[in-house]
């Protein structure tokens, strides 16, 4: 039986660089996180990646991304320089930090059980990261391209349950 989308990110999530390389795409392409962390699912799951798919996973997406985790990760971030020298701001940004982990959970969920009935594939070696990196705004150059090649890389591949 494969992981769990969540049990999946959380063990990518730790391999070294998986963090930085996410980051730095969330950060310098605009992308979000938990897709590309879905995408890495399904191909490792072999699952073959459509372009309504893709469509319904954003579309999955991006209202809870705008509505709850971005906004959770901004004030966290814009907190990060005064929580320095008051405790209690820490205290406030370190629940904010669980807040937004526990949205990232929630929506790795949501995520998972909409991809919960696309078959897998074992001919398949579907790329789901070049279609979640389509837009102008997320095209990533080629220091993203090397981070999407890397996280590939850490996720073990296409078919690898």
């Amino acid at each position: 039986m494969s992981k769990s989308l969540w049990d999946f990110s959380v063990d990518l999530y730790a391999c070294p660089g998986v963090a930085d390389d996410c980051l730095q795409l969330q950060d310098d392409c605009g992308a979000e996180v938990c897709l590309l962390l879905a995408a890495l699912w399904l191909e490792r799951r072999g699952v073959a990646a459509t372009l309504e798919r893709v469509a319904q996973l954003e579309r999955l997406a991006s209202p809870w991304q705008a509505a709850v985790s971005t906004p959770l990760r901004q004030l966290r971030r814009a907190w990060k320089a005064a929580a320095a020298a008051d405790a209690e701001l820490a205290e406030l940004r370190r629940q904010l930090a669980s807040l937004e982990l526990q949205a990232e959970r929630i929506l790795l969920q949501r995520l998972e059980a909409q991809a919960k009935a696309w078959p897998a594939d074992a001919e398949d070696n579907s790329d789901w990261l070049q279609p979640l990196t389509r837009h102008a705004s997320m095209a990533p150059d080629e220091k993203g391209r090397t981070a999407l090649q890397r996280l590939r890389d850490a996720a073990g591949g296409p078919n690898q349950s």
